[in-house]
């Protein structure tokens, strides 16, 4: 599964609108988070949720950091309580899966997938990483095959097919990870 595909491809409009002083420290914070200051940004967040706590941007930026963090647990918490608030965003759901996947609870990023492509059906990003699960659930499938019958050709040449296309993938992807409100790749740290 392509993680840095999946983790945070936010639009602009999306997240970073609104009125001119709340996008700005909304700003602020997505600026300390891309430029590595986490726990600045965190603590930044925090504190704007404080008195902004119904702020769809801002919590979603929360869970980024978090995840960032290595605090996965915590930012899947994020991200299902934004699931519950804002059913019509796909983006939180996205972010759940990448979760998921990177925990291979496939089942459960397949389900936020196709969550996500329901309430947002152009949603491209959505239809990419759900293929990414179903092949990932697919080499899975075909690794078991293997095991019970270890002279299954066919298995053997789906199960191969399916690993260079995921470390295709994989040697594309780089250590990059999205920034929110741009779809871009942020330098790797």
């Amino acid at each position: 599964m392509a993680l840095p595909r999946l983790l945070a491809v936010v639009a602009a409009c999306v997240f970073l609108s609104g009125t001119p002083v709340l996008a700005d420290e909304i700003q602020e914070i997505n600026l300390q988070f891309r430029t590595g200051d986490l726990g600045g940004a965190l603590d930044h967040a925090n504190r704007y949720l404080v008195h902004n706590p119904g702020d769809a941007r801002a919590r979603f930026l929360k869970g980024l950091i978090l995840a960032d963090q290595g605090k996965t647990n915590d930012a899947i918490n994020v991200f299902t309580g934004l699931t519950e608030d804002h059913p019509e965003l796909p983006e939180p759901y996205n972010n759940l899966a990448v979760l998921y996947a990177s925990q291979s609870r496939y089942e459960a990023a397949r389900n936020a997938l196709e969550t996500a492509v329901r309430a947002h059906p152009d949603y491209a990003t959505g239809h990419e990483n759900l293929g990414d699960v179903y092949a990932k659930m697919a080499a899975i499938a075909y690794g078991k095959a293997l095991v019970l019958d270890s002279r299954n050709a066919t298995a053997q040449a789906k199960l191969t097919l399916i690993q260079n296309m995921l470390g295709e993938q994989a040697r594309k992807q780089t250590s990059a990870k999205p920034v929110p409100g741009t779809g871009q790749p942020a330098p790797a740290r």
